[in-house]
């Protein structure tokens, strides 16, 4: 069942807008148990020309750092540029940490990039994007049986 779940939380976010991908990852994030109440914990940018970082999460509830996200509603696999290009908008923010989470997958080079800069970058993408919905109750419900 829970595959199955998954693989329906994976179509309905392919036939959603990019806009409310991104709000969906913020949630998922503050679910996760970043930053605070959703209120203040996090905030999407969902404009063209936002410099490839479409939200800004608290990393505590204190606020002591914030996390840079990018949200990729892409079928597609994401390769190393588009990782570059993000890491590039995390220096140019004076940002050391930030989430890539995408609805499809990362090639083998974006991983392998992402793991050997001094940026940290999380990847995060559809399958393990999806569990993480049905494990922090993002847009499920459980039912009993």
């Amino acid at each position: 069942m829970r595959d199955a779940l998954e693989v329906e939380l994976l179509d309905k976010v392919l036939a959603g807008s990019p806009a409310l991908f991104e709000r969906l990852v913020v949630e998922l994030l503050v679910a996760m148990g970043y930053g605070g109440s959703r209120r203040s914990a996090g905030q999407t940018f969902g404009q063209s020309g936002d410099g490839r970082v479409d939200g800004v999460i608290k990393e505590d509830r204190l606020a002591r750092d914030a996390i840079h996200v990018q949200a990729k509603r892409w079928s597609s696999v994401v390769g190393r540029p588009e990782i570059q290009k993000f890491a590039g908008a995390l220096q140019g923010r004076r940002v050391r940490k930030g989430v890539l989470i995408t609805a499809s997958d990362f090639s083998g080079e974006a991983r392998a990039y992402a793991g050997a800069i001094d940026t940290r970058i999380i990847l995060v993408n559809g399958a393990e994007r999806a569990g993480y919905m049905i494990d922090f109750g993002v847009c499920v419900a459980r039912v009993a049986t």
